[in-house]
Parts: structure tokens; sequence; C-alpha cells
């Protein structure tokens, strides 16, 4: 399987993906662990069928020591005990955030609620702005067909 277009040849790619990852540094200096934007990340690109950014974030995860067992059940974390109640709280705000078009009125005021229980007001901003840039994402790579499989852990620094 070959990507539609090679990001890394084409010098308008690059420029966009420096806005969108200057975007993402933001979120990385911020107090939000990166264990929730890792869990965040993988959860929307299941959502959206993203195979190369799940394989980047499931080895990034792994990589900074995330376990196996937490991965494997991410797609499934509500019917799991593995998350704390913080984490619960930022993937339904994930998964609100990723399927606006399914939802009458967008997040509900009850996610939004749970997910203000756990996050102060930096941190939520960190976990709206880290939800759009991983769709972002995940939009771009599954239009280009961009394949997972061949991600080395850190590659993109």
């Amino acid at each position: 399987m070959n990507a539609r277009l090679n990001v890394m040849e084409i010098p308008a790619a690059g420029k966009i993906v420096k806005y969108i990852n200057s975007a993402a540094k933001v979120v990385k200096e911020s107090t939000l662990p990166d264990s929730t934007v890792e869990l965040v990340d993988i959860r929307a690109s299941q959502i959206n069928g993203c195979g190369f950014c799940l394989d980047m974030h499931t080895k990034d995860a792994i990589a900074a020591g995330e376990t196996h067992q937490r991965l494997h059940l991410v797609a499934v974390w509500r019917d799991a005990t593995v998350f704390t109640e913080a984490e619960r709280a930022a993937l339904e705000l994930a998964e609100q955030g990723t399927r606006l078009a399914d939802a009458a009125g967008g997040v509900t005021d009850e996610a939004w609620a749970n997910a203000a229980k756990h996050y102060d007001e930096d941190q939520l901003m960190a976990l709206v702005a880290q939800i759009a840039v991983i769709n972002a994402y995940n939009r771009m790579n599954v239009m280009l067909e961009r394949p997972g499989g061949d991600y080395q852990p850190g590659q993109f620094g």
C-alpha cells in the first residue's frame, strides 16, 4: 500500500505540518499528562480509521511506558477497569469531539462537566486542542491513504 502523496517531498505539506505541530507543541508543554494525550490520540485514530496514527501513537505510548493491556482496551474503555476517572472523562470528550457530525449538539454538557471535574482550564484547552490536532492528522492521513506499520518510536521527534 502506497500513500497517494509523499508528504515528505511536498513543500506545502511541510508548512502545513509545521503549523499543526506548533499547536501540538503547546499541548506537550501543558500539564495535561502525556499518557492522556496518547490515549486520546489512539481513541480518535481508532474512530477515524487512521492506521498511520494508530501505529505511531501505540508505539510511542509503549516506548513511554504504557502497558499493552491498557492499549488493547482503549477501544472498549467504558468496559475496562484500567483507566482512571480523569482518563475516562478525556476519552469521552475525545469521542464526542471526534464524532461531532453524529451528535445534534456536539459535545454534551455532561461530558464537558465531567472533564472539567478532572482538568483545570489550561488542561481542558490543551485537551480540546489535542483532539483537534489528532483529528486533523487523522483526516489528512486517511485521505492520503498513508499506511501504518513502519513507524519507529520517536521518529518525528
